[in-house]
């Protein structure tokens, strides 16, 4: 995917990325015909009104990769931490993600492929550090205690701040918008009613729980600072920042006290490399550029099916069963994306 071509234009507003097309200027053959609208004799037909943009393929293949390399990422972190320390993990995975976007560009494009201006390069940090510090580190560090599946569930929580922040942003969010988002959220609590009867450390789903309000902030304002035109070094800048917060916070943590990196095990070894190749490299590369050209609530809707990826793979994988509130809160959480996303292509109110 050759996601810097399909960035918007330089002056494009949000509006102009949300799925909806740009009229262009009248052809002589429409401005010739007669007015569709007209209410006088001759008009023997009803007014025609123009169809909602459908959303580019490229939108839903990186919808695709989110959904399901993210969906498996709270799988592959659960079994980091087994061995790893939670912040220095991270930072392995971001800075190596990192460095090797960056050589990848230096290669195909030469210096100018990673050159930015300094507002650019500030946002990129700053974006990097609430999404891969704020939001993923808090994440790795809550799993030490709480179960993927069960963190899954409780990152779902993103699309409803993403809509109350793109409230207080100016946009009124539609009544099925809204519904869309409160039916995920039933369906999410009926998917994990049965995780919380078991024991569950409360400091541990706290964490989680500011770590989505953080990656909904690093989203939201994502879309409102000067990023780089080119979405693979801004993808790049922020992973290298969030790794080196995610590294500052760790030795601030005493993590690197008696780390033994010979006591790692091969199954964490392997958890990591495949977050730094997929997870970081391909999905949240995706996921930057879903957040330029694609509708934010529509976005957030990663987070109702992470989960159900997240369960499915606890199936697959370590045998867990399939119980019935899993099936219909699975089923619940469908159609509340499929709500948000049937209103997503039409243009914000203000």
């Amino acid at each position: 995917m050759t996601a810097p071509a399909s960035s918007p234009p330089p002056g494009a507003s949000a509006g102009d990325t949300d799925g909806e097309a740009s009229p262009g200027p009248a052809s002589p053959a429409s401005a010739a015909a007669p007015d569709a609208t007209s209410t006088g004799p001759a008009s023997s037909h009803p007014a025609v009104l123009p169809r909602p943009a459908r959303l580019s393929g490229a939108v839903w293949l990186a919808l695709a990769v989110v959904y399901v390399v993210w969906g498996s990422t709270y799988l592959a972190i659960r079994i980091s931490v087994e061995t790893m320390p939670s912040f220095l993990s991270a930072a392995a995975r971001f800075l190596t993600a990192g460095l090797l976007l960056s050589g990848f560009l230096l290669v195909r494009s030469g210096p100018a492929g990673l050159r930015v201006s300094a507002r650019q390069l500030a946002s990129s940090a700053l974006v990097g550090v609430l999404l891969l510090t704020g939001g993923n580190g808090l994440v790795v560090l809550g799993e030490r205690s709480v179960p993927s599946g069960l963190a899954a569930l409780l990152v779902a929580a993103v699309p409803l701040w993403m809509v109350l922040l793109t409230a207080f942003g100016g946009e009124r969010p539609r009544p099925a918008e809204l519904a869309g988002v409160l039916l995920g959220l039933v369906g999410l609590g009926v998917l994990s009613a049965p995780a919380f009867g078991g024991d569950i450390a409360p400091l541990g789903v706290i964490v989680i729980i500011c770590a989505t309000l953080t990656w909904a902030g690093g989203s939201f304002v994502s879309k409102r600072l000067p990023m780089p035109g080119n979405v693979l070094a801004a993808s790049a800048y922020q992973m290298l920042a969030g790794g080196l917060a995610d590294l500052l916070v760790g030795l601030v943590r005493g993590e690197a006290h008696g780390l033994d990196v010979a006591a790692v095990s091969g199954r964490s070894w392997f958890a990591l490399a495949y977050l730094v190749l997929f997870g970081s490299l391909l999905a949240f590369t995706a996921y930057a550029w879903l957040l330029r050209n694609a509708p934010l609530t529509l976005v957030s809707t990663y987070a109702y099916v992470n989960p159900v990826v997240a369960v499915l793979l606890g199936w697959l994988i370590l045998s867990e069963p399939l119980t019935g509130p899993t099936l219909a809160g699975g089923a619940i959480v469908v159609a509340g994306v499929c709500l948000v996303v049937s209103v997503s292509r039409k243009p914000a109110r203000k």
